[in-house]
């Protein structure tokens, strides 16, 4: 809930790799998908519920943003195990296998984003776990560690200092680990916040996502699942190398059964042909990224002409924190 009531003003801060305003809406929905997973769990141990997690997150990621998180998470999962309840010494790895396995994945991992934010944070949970700290302890100085490497993202990557922002990705995902330690800390679930009234009616921040001009070197967001049909000889690793000579923001995840493929390409045809040589695709999604800034550029003009409150972006909106 809490990323949901935040994805609004998340969207706002997408400027990068591609200005198309829906970084928050979906992280939100690759969260959603997780979410529908756990609810069918019931006295399910740390571990079951991490394994979950990181499955519906990887089946149901939505873009850029959505891949990531659910690599981050897939990282956590084979941090926590099996274990009954995640210690500091699981949360730590969870950390740091999940920024290994983000990584690793991304075709070029670029600082200044989501990949930044969660690598301090992983830092700085290996720092308090040294220092002693428990369970709670460590989660929180992972959180300390994610802000501050999120407020300094402008100065890692120009785009972000340009339209003057903090990384729409890092923030989601600070947004995702704040609302988790409300559970972890207080047991107490971020309530749901009509957020759409105050988006629409009473903007409280600037569209950067509609404001920042840029050119955007390929037309098509496109993301599939591939069923493998594994009488065929060929690893995921030659579907990546293809990808990346006809696109960019190249992730290939091979999880056993499966391909999670997301690419940036103007032939999203000849990314789908070369995909169904390894298996029948399912979940398939191409997105006009133009077509998006567009209608951002639009939303942002409109809203211009509203009163507004004035925000930076940098600081766009206090997240929910536990009481």
């Amino acid at each position: 809930n809490n990323l949901t009531n935040n994805r609004k003003q998340i969207d706002d801060l997408n400027v990068f790799p591609v200005p198309d305003g829906d970084t928050g809406t979906n992280m939100s929905m690759t969260l959603a998908n997780s979410v529908r997973e756990l609810e069918k769990l019931s006295g399910a141990t740390a571990g079951k519920v991490a394994s979950v997690n990181a499955s519906a997150l990887l089946r149901g990621a939505r873009g850029n943003s959505g891949v990531i998180t659910s690599l981050l998470f897939r990282g956590f999962a084979k941090g926590i195990g099996e274990s009954e309840f995640a210690t500091a010494e699981n949360i730590t790895a969870a950390f740091e296998l999940g920024v290994k396995a983000a990584y690793k994945a991304v075709m070029k991992p670029t600082e200044g984003t989501i990949l930044t934010v969660s690598r301090v944070a992983s830092e700085y949970a290996r720092a308090a776990l040294e220092d002693g700290k428990d369970e709670l302890g460590v989660f929180e100085a992972a959180i300390e560690g994610a802000k501050k490497a999120l407020s300094e993202t402008p100065e890692l990557l120009p785009a972000l200092k340009k339209a003057g922002v903090v990384d729409a990705g890092g923030k989601g995902f600070v947004t995702i680990l704040e609302g988790m330690l409300s559970v972890f800390k207080d047991g107490v679930m971020v309530q749901s916040a009509a957020v759409e009234e105050s988006s629409t009616e009473e903007p409280s921040s600037r569209n950067a996502a509609g404001e920042y001009e840029t050119e955007i070197t390929f037309t098509y967001c496109t993301e599939f699942i591939v069923n493998r049909n594994r009488e065929i000889d060929k690893q995921p690793a030659e579907l990546r190398a293809y990808l990346e000579t006809i696109g960019d923001c190249v992730v290939v995840v091979d999880d056993d059964e499966i391909i999670k493929v997301h690419v940036h390409t103007d032939h999203p045809g000849n990314a789908i042909e070369n995909a169904l040589t390894f298996g029948q695709l399912v979940h398939l999604k191409i997105e006009n990224m133009r077509d998006q800034h567009e209608r951002a550029k639009h939303d942002a003009e409109n809203a211009q002409k509203k009163p507004a409150k004035s925000a930076d972006l940098t600081e766009t909106f206090t997240p929910v924190t536990p009481t």
